[in-house]
């Protein structure tokens, strides 16, 4: 055989290739951005591209936990269904209810929960203060601890918390933790992990990677969720993982991360529980037992409860695409004001139209990132979106006291979606996260004052400056643009 008849052969290798991985996109049906931005990579960069998108393409969580997946589904269906009831007579409508109908509506037909009642809403923003009242909640622990991180770190006061964890379990509280298998890879595979098992600590890591698994489950879906409940009874959760920030990244020149965490009371810190519970059960396939058991509302919360809140679990495991959904009603239905905190703003088309709209009607719309960033593609890839930001009236405040890593989406001083939601694609379609949506006007002021207190310590992008920047800035940044809906 000629060299001719190898170009031959080998030209229609290729064509079948391509032609089956551009299919493959297409039938997808992914937002536009994203299926533009894998055929741009394929065609592009042939062979590494077909392995870039093999690798993280397709949002693969391997066949075992889809099975899991499907056994789980009905009892859930069940015991949200038994939740609903329990609260029903509870569960009272607010001023903030009535006016964002819209997201209080899409959470509860995307749940199949109502609204629930929820005491003690305490926000805790200051390091110090978070560690400190998650370590007096898991010493004061008597019954259980459901614990689920991202990143713990046992380094300064991460070590802290890990002793008063060991410390409850040796008096007999019933300890569940679930840890990220990237994030907290040197707490599982080092001492800690091992130190927990043998305390009778339940460890389990969530998305574990590996070479055989690769070929299996995309790598880079994370569990990024943060929550701890302690007793059925209170719960926390928001941006803080387990780490201390004077240790945390410290060589990564961006300053201290800067956290908020909001702690509850209630029926609410049961369900926080049972998320932590399903993330366990998806990953181990041991049976799940808090759905086979009935809930009971404390007395203590009968008529003791100031706030509404509903609990939104995300992820490539839900069936719609809740939080998207969530995050653009939001947005549409700003009257007056919107103050939006995130670390990482990479927005697909649809976000990005409704902020200019809301902006465009009169909103006044104020985005809170830091001005450095532990992502340089991030950093320069979310600053491309900026002129066209500016340029309808959205202010940009650029916080220059570390790396504002709260996610908080204010609407009108009365409702609030908080928790580890960015305000970047990974986040919203790939990773798994948990949203706090709070319906209180009270509440709601108390978290614009952190809120305010970051403006405070941050500069304001203006227009006139931002595009004097040099050409060479404008370039990476509207490159890395063309790749930001894989980022």
């Amino acid at each position: 055989m000629d060299s001719s008849w190898y170009s031959i052969l080998f030209g229609g290798v290729y064509l079948a290739l391509i032609t089956a991985f551009a299919l493959n996109i297409i039938m997808h049906r992914r937002s536009v951005g994203v299926s533009l931005a894998w055929l741009v990579l394929v065609f592009a960069l042939p062979v590494a591209g077909f392995i870039c998108y093999l690798l993280f393409g397709p949002r693969r969580l391997g066949i075992r936990r889809i099975r899991r997946l499907k056994k789980l589904y009905p009892d859930y269906e069940q015991w949200s269904r038994h939740l609903t009831s329990v609260i029903s007579n509870t569960t009272v409508k607010t001023d903030a209810m009535r006016e964002h109908a819209g997201i209080y509506t899409l959470s509860e037909q995307a749940l199949g929960i109502l609204g629930m009642p929820c005491s003690n809403l305490q926000l805790f923003h200051e390091t110090d203060a978070i560690i400190d009242g998650i370590l007096h909640d898991i010493e004061q622990a008597k019954k259980s601890i459901a614990l689920e991180f991202y990143i713990w770190d046992a380094t300064g006061r991460g070590k802290e918390l890990a002793e008063a964890l060991i410390r409850a379990a040796k008096r007999g509280v019933d300890c569940v933790v679930v840890l990220d298998g990237v994030g907290s890879r040197r707490f599982l595979r080092q001492y800690w992990g091992k130190r927990f098992r043998l305390e009778g600590i339940s460890v389990t890591e969530s998305l574990p990677v590996g070479l055989l698994r690769m070929l299996v489950e995309r790598m880079d879906i994370r569990n990024h969720r943060k929550i701890l409940a302690v007793d059925d009874d209170i719960a926390w959760t928001g941006s803080f993982n387990l780490v201390d920030p004077v240790y945390f990244k410290a060589d990564a020149n961006v300053g201290r991360w800067v956290d908020a965490m909001v702690r509850m009371e209630g029926v609410a810190a049961h369900v926080m529980s049972t998320i932590v519970h399903w993330d366990r059960a998806l990953e181990t396939g041991e049976p799940f037992s808090v759905f086979q058991s009935t809930y009971e509302m404390p007395a203590s919360q009968l008529n003791d409860h100031k706030a509404c809140v509903h609990i939104m679990p995300s992820g490539p495991d839900a069936e719609r695409e809740s939080i998207h959904q969530v995050l653009l009603t939001a947005i549409y239905e700003s009257k007056e004001e919107l103050l939006i905190s995130t670390p990482y703003f990479i927005p697909d088309e649809a976000l990005l139209t409704a902020l200019r709209s809301a902006a465009m009607r009169g909103v006044d719309v104020q985005l809170l990132v830091p001005e450095k960033n532990d992502s340089r593609m991030v950093h320069y890839a979310s600053r491309s979106y900026y002129e066209e930001l500016l340029n309808v009236g959205v202010k940009i405040q650029q916080f220059k006291g570390g790396l504002l890593h709260t996610k908080c989406v204010l609407v009108d001083r009365s409702i609030i979606l908080f928790g580890t939601v960015n305000l970047d694609m990974r986040s919203v379609w790939l990773n798994f996260e948990v949203t706090l949506i709070i319906y209180d006007r009270a509440f709601s002021q108390t978290m614009a004052l952190l809120l305010e207190s970051y403006i405070a310590m941050s500069e304001q992008v203006e227009l006139s400056d931002w595009v004097k920047r040099p050409f060479r800035r404008k370039l990476l940044e509207n490159t890395l643009q063309l790749i930001s809906p894989l980022l």
